[in-house]
């Protein structure tokens, strides 16, 4: 039987961002410098085969630090934790290992250094997502408000419209965050925002490299886990970019073929914590039922390199 033609369109830069890279090295180095087991407070980063695989080199994840004994490292998650966390670690004596992504901890250095001021924050992101609760735990309990869309603003209430600044999760939709600024400027006019843009690098590449494949696509699969802000970020920009056909899978086991059937052209991403070796399957998923084209749409060069902690570059 001849396999059906397909071009296969993989966005560039896709899959791992130098923040996730980092997190997961310093788990690894955890355990190669303190023995296993190494306690992680949350998932390191939002990808069960990346977690599954740290598991069996001797991580154990917890939700809090409270089910972590006084006796072993903890290292805490990638998306940043509220600042009782380490309090309470110092309080208890425990050996501690900041995964937080440098681009988030540049978000907690900004709220600080605006409540310092004596601005209130508004936060732009995701109610319950975990770099949502460490960002708003920077600041004692009601300095920050959370808005989730354009809609919200109208409704929060604020001390001072003229001492206000705002601050936003790095894994959101560019195009969403504008106009949940726009309305935040319009209702506030001397809000204060960002030197620079909070949205990471990666997270804008990833979706910049998805709005250039998406017209070329017939359909278009994102990598990455179900409760990734980011990865869910690209499914819907690439569908509101003209593909139709955007869905999320965790890895090739997950693609529902039917759904695909008769498509000519194939758009493959993969959010920022998702592993290589996920994407691969899936590329290599699709050449065993089609006669496969490859074309990379790139549209950014990475080059970012985080280093750890100074902590665990240190030998013993």
């Amino acid at each position: 039987m001849t396999k059906q033609p397909l071009t296969l369109y993989l966005a560039a830069p896709r899959g791992f961002c130098a923040g996730v890279d980092r997190a997961i090295k310093i788990v690894e180095m955890a355990i190669e410098k303190w023995g296993a087991p190494v306690y992680v407070r949350h998932e390191i980063v939002h990808n069960k085969f990346v977690v599954d695989g740290l598991r069996e080199k001797g991580a154990i994840f917890v939700e809090e630090l409270s089910e972590c004994p006084d006796t072993r490292p903890v290292v805490f998650s990638a998306h940043g934790v509220p600042k009782s966390v380490p309090h309470a670690a110092e309080a208890r004596n425990m050996v501690y290992v900041d995964a937080t992504c440098p681009l988030v901890s540049k978000v907690h250095i900004e709220a600080q250094r605006h409540f310092d001021a004596g601005l209130q924050m508004i936060m732009i992101g995701h109610e319950g997502h975990p770099e949502t609760i460490g960002t708003m735990g920077q600041l004692p309990e009601g300095e920050v408000l959370l808005v989730e869309t354009p809609q919200d603003v109208a409704g929060i209430k604020v001390r001072d419209p003229a001492k206000l600044a705002y601050v936003t999760q790095t894994t959101l939709s560019v195009d969403d965050t504008a106009d949940i600024v726009a309305a935040l400027k319009d209702r506030f006019p001397a809000i204060v925002g960002p030197h620079k843009e909070d949205i990471c690098y990666a997270t804008t590449n990833r979706q910049e490299a998805v709005k250039a494949m998406a017209p070329k696509c017939d359909a278009m699969l994102v990598v990455g886990a179900p409760n990734s802000s980011n990865s869910k970020r690209l499914v819907e920009v690439g569908a509101r970019a003209g593909c139709t056909y955007a869905q999320l899978v965790q890895r090739a086991t997950d693609i529902d073929w039917r759904a695909l059937d008769g498509i000519k052209s194939m758009g493959i991403t993969a959010g920022a914590s998702a592993p290589e070796v996920l994407i691969n399957e899936v590329i290599d998923a699709f050449k065993e039922r089609y006669d496969v084209t490859t074309e990379l749409v790139e549209t950014a060069i990475e080059n970012v390199e985080f280093k750890v902690p100074r902590v665990l570059r240190e030998t013993a």
